[in-house]
């Protein structure tokens, strides 16, 4: 495959400090997110980038671009409730309208989403799967405003769901009381098959090391029975309305979710500031986890995007 190698897990491990777990009162309720933020260690930092996962998947799978940016930008990650090393209790809901209400308040909570007096102070969302469901809906939903935002293989137009989804939500107890090496065997198989096999096999175990013990096993089966395309169709339905320059990227071998989706999406994005469609950004040969298949294009495709916004804000 060309590109960049995929990273071992020691260097994974090693990208990202250990998380800062905060208090975000999200609708008058406090909840703990673990939350990282890095940011240039000999500069001020140009901006604010804001970087939000998928499922099932943490802030790890942006570890090595985060590091990459965070050498220009102040860079922000979480984990969303149910994932990583945030909180997995089974009283926690994990659907995609808590999680965009979540990002909200996080973001109020960092003093970050701007408002018109204040428009540097909003940031740019990188997200990939369905941390653009999350983005999005936190956006056009819940008022947050945004500088940019770039969808990577975001999961938000259907259909979406795998046959594998809907078992689960029929099924969800039975999956959750699967004994652990079969459910280790499963989770591995179903990380590895969104790489089309791609990723090292400690990588995988990286990614999958979070739903492997019983609290983890239970949350890994609970985020995908909560999952619904109920839940985006309000999103679809106001993708016209988005108020902030968009970039979409797509690998173009993405099991999970085609790459004709890209077009569909972009279509439905309002015109850029010539009056163009968003760009669509190609990833040859690379599947549902390139940012980690390789790391190295989508930092270097985020970077250009972020430079040609600061280059065109300074000719404004």
């Amino acid at each position: 495959m060309p590109g960049s190698v995929p990273l071992s897990d020691a260097s994974l491990s090693a990208a990202l400090p250990a998380p800062v777990l905060v208090d975000v009162e999200v609708d008058g309720d406090v909840e703990r997110i673990a939350t990282w933020v890095l940011e240039p260690a000999d500069r001020a930092p140009a901006g604010d980038v804001v970087l939000c996962h998928g499922t099932p998947w943490s802030a790890r799978v942006w570890a090595p671009v985060a590091r990459a940016l965070s050498q220009e930008y102040r860079v922000f990650l979480w984990d969303m409730p149910g994932y990583g090393a945030s909180p997995k209790d089974a009283g926690t809901p994990v659907d995609l309208v808590a999680q965009r209400r979540r990002l909200a308040a996080l973001l109020r909570h960092w003093s970050l989403g701007g408002s018109v007096d204040r428009p540097a102070a909003r940031p740019h969302v990188v997200a990939h799967d369905v941390g653009g469901a999350v983005a999005l809906g936190a956006h056009l939903l819940e008022d947050a405003d945004l500088a940019s935002l770039f969808l990577l293989d975001i999961v938000t137009l259907d259909p979406w769901g795998s046959p594998f989804f809907r078992l689960v939500a029929r099924n969800e107890p039975v999956f959750a009381a699967v004994p652990g090496p079969l459910h280790g065997a499963l989770v591995r198989e179903y990380i590895a098959g969104a790489a089309n096999h791609a990723l090292a096999a400690d990588v995988v175990g990286m990614l999958a090391e979070p739903w492997l013990d019983d609290v983890g096993q239970a949350a890994f089966y609970r985020q995908i029975a909560q999952l619904s395309p109920e839940h985006t169709a309000p999103i679809v339905s106001r993708l016209g309305d988005v108020r902030c320059p968009v970039r979409i990227g797509w690998a173009e071998d993405d099991p999970w979710i085609p790459f004709e989706q890209a077009g569909r999406l972009r279509d439905l994005l309002p015109a850029d500031s010539d009056g163009g469609s968003p760009e669509v950004v190609a990833f040859p040969g690379r599947g549902h986890l390139v940012p980690l298949e390789d790391d190295a294009a989508v930092g270097r495709a985020v970077l250009a995007w972020l430079a040609g916004l600061d280059a065109g804000a300074g000719r404004g």
